[in-house]
């Protein structure tokens, strides 16, 4: 039987993480190497927000730059992982009857590679990404996660990548910004206590949890993949934050392990 694998909620902040050398991406490092090696990988990245629900299924998925404005050299970055089609074809499986796409022309977006390319960085391990379908409310992202739990014991590392506060109107662009928003602090800390209490019913429901959370998350592409990461989590299973700072005053990169 393959070891029950965690499931980890990254903050992936800044495309540029990619090629730093930072307190984020050494702990991203330390990460891989404390993990048992997965069989594959499914990864929910905030930059698959579309409508409708995807998964990957090419056998060689491209690495996307899905960004502008950065240095040329991260543009050159390549993430040449395989892909798995028996397990895009698995999770289509567990979420019938929900119409699930095979899709070929997607590959993996920044908020997955950005990542990978830190934590495994041989690219060696198989990966598919999972679409986030933008039409759809919160609660519906979370019994997806809930449907593909199972995959953890069949040796499958599932990963969402995002941001629990991740608004781009107050970053500190090119500016010096010494210690995050107090509205940015305070949402990370109740949502950090309501995810180690199990209260998820008020993370699905944020926009209820006021001003600071919508704030924190004035769009919902890179909240959910946190939902889906927490729907996996079992009775007993320990909740951690190996990962934790905010960048730019306004960009939580708080990491969240279950295991």
């Amino acid at each position: 039987m393959p070891e029950v694998m965690p499931a980890i909620f990254f903050g992936h902040g800044n495309p540029m993480n990619a090629l730093l050398n930072n307190s984020y991406t050494q702990a991203w490092q330390r990460i891989g190497q404390q993990t048992t090696k997965p069989r594959a990988i499914l990864s929910i990245s905030a930059h698959w927000f579309v409508p409708g629900t995807g998964v990957t299924v090419s056998t060689a998925p491209r690495t996307i730059h899905d960004f502008g404005g950065f240095p040329r050299e991260l543009y050159s970055v390549q993430y040449p992982a395989p892909g798995d089609p028996d397990l895009a074809r698995r999770v289509q499986r567990m979420l019938a009857p929900l119409p699930v796409a095979l899709d070929n022309s997607w590959g993996l977006d920044h908020g997955t590679w950005s990542v990978l390319r830190h934590v495994y960085p041989a690219a060696d391990i198989p990966v598919v990404q999972l679409s986030i379908d933008e039409t759809q409310p919160a609660d519906f992202h979370f019994e997806i996660g809930r449907k593909l739990a199972p995959l953890r014991d069949e040796g499958i590392l599932i990963v969402g990548s995002g941001n629990l506060v991740h608004n781009l109107h107050a970053y500190a662009w090119g500016r010096h910004m010494p210690d995050p928003y107090d509205w940015a602090v305070r949402f990370e800390s109740e949502a950090k206590q309501m995810m180690l209490a199990e209260e998820y019913k008020p993370l699905i429901s944020y926009e209820k949890l006021g001003p600071a959370a919508m704030l924190s998350i004035p769009t919902p592409d890179h909240y959910l993949p946190l939902l889906y990461v927490l729907a996996t989590r079992q009775h007993g299973e320990l909740i951690s934050f190996p990962v934790e700072g905010v960048d730019g005053g306004s960009i939580s990169m708080l990491t969240v392990r279950i295991a």
